[in-house]
């Protein structure tokens, strides 16, 4: 999965149209799209989103904060309708995932579901930044970790995050220490939304970044930017040329620790990078 693209809880007619689009995940929105009088209305919508066949995109539900009260009473109303996952925002800590993670294992024994995935959004408050380096291990739900800049500007009391011109540093920080507890959990790290809609060049350099740098997939909020996504995310013809050259050479000699290609030295790391693109390859990533 490339691109997740945010869709209204309550808007049937955005999720159709996001369905037949080209996004691999669609997030169904019940935390910042729906306002809290909308939100009993905003579950049954979901669920009868959930109830579509799924040979579309996977689809994923963003539950409320914890600290709203309301997330137990959306994952009663959503899990019913097995999603894909459940988008987990502002979770501070370790603490936040195991308490959603032991909600959900309730459900999924009531009702007979595999283990349900949990992206979580890990930057939202100052607290939640200086926990990114303790996920590993903690919930075998944890599918991937998410950073987002909004929140974190308002629990920061700054005045802009620079969004539209490229993030202040507080936000860079936090961008880094995202990709870093990803990679140290194991899971995927997804960069956060572009918010200049009609540029298409700042999502493009933003996608590109994001990959260069080891970020997985990439959230977006406007249907025009999840073509950019997925062409940043997916694996160029030359990337998995160099990748299937280094799996045959360690395939050729399975017993070196080191390979010659090209007159560059190849070694474990750079197969397990191979490995990695020739898998998304063939998922169509």
């Amino acid at each position: 999965m490339r691109s997740f693209l945010f869709v209204p809880g309550d808007s049937r007619k955005k999720f159709d149209k996001a369905r037949d689009g080209e996004a691999d995940a669609l997030i169904l929105d019940l935390e910042d799209s729906v306002a809290l009088p909308a939100k009993d209305a905003a579950r049954e919508t979901v669920g009868d989103m959930l109830d579509v066949p799924r040979a579309g995109p996977r689809l994923f539900v963003r539950v409320n904060a914890l600290d709203t009260g309301l997330t137990l009473a959306d994952l009663a109303a959503v899990m019913p309708h097995q999603p894909d996952g459940i988008v987990l925002p502002k979770c501070e800590g370790p603490e936040d995932l195991r308490k959603v993670a032991h909600y959900l294992a309730a459900f999924e024994a009531a009702l007979g579901l595999e283990p349900t995935r949990i992206l979580a959004i890990v930057t939202e408050t100052a607290a939640s930044v200086f926990t990114m380096g303790q996920y590993a291990g903690v919930d075998e739900r944890l599918w991937g970790m998410m950073w987002g800049a909004e929140d974190l500007a308002a629990s920061l009391g700054a005045r802009e995050n620079g969004a539209k011109q490229g993030y202040h540093e507080p936000f860079r920080l936090a961008r880094n220490l995202c990709l870093a507890g990803a990679a140290a959990a194991g899971v995927v790290p997804v960069d956060t939304i572009c918010a200049v809609l009609d540029d298409l060049s700042v999502v493009e350099r933003e996608a590109a970044e994001a990959r260069r740098d080891g970020f997985g997939a990439k959230a977006v909020i406007h249907p025009k930017h999840v073509a950019a996504v997925n062409a940043a995310f997916a694996p160029t013809e030359a990337e998995v040329a160099w990748a299937q050259k280094v799996l045959d050479a360690f395939a050729a000699d399975p017993s070196a620790g080191v390979v010659r290609i090209d007159g560059q030295m190849i070694d474990k790391p750079h197969e397990r990078a191979a490995r990695k693109i020739m898998a998304a390859a063939e998922r169509g990533d």
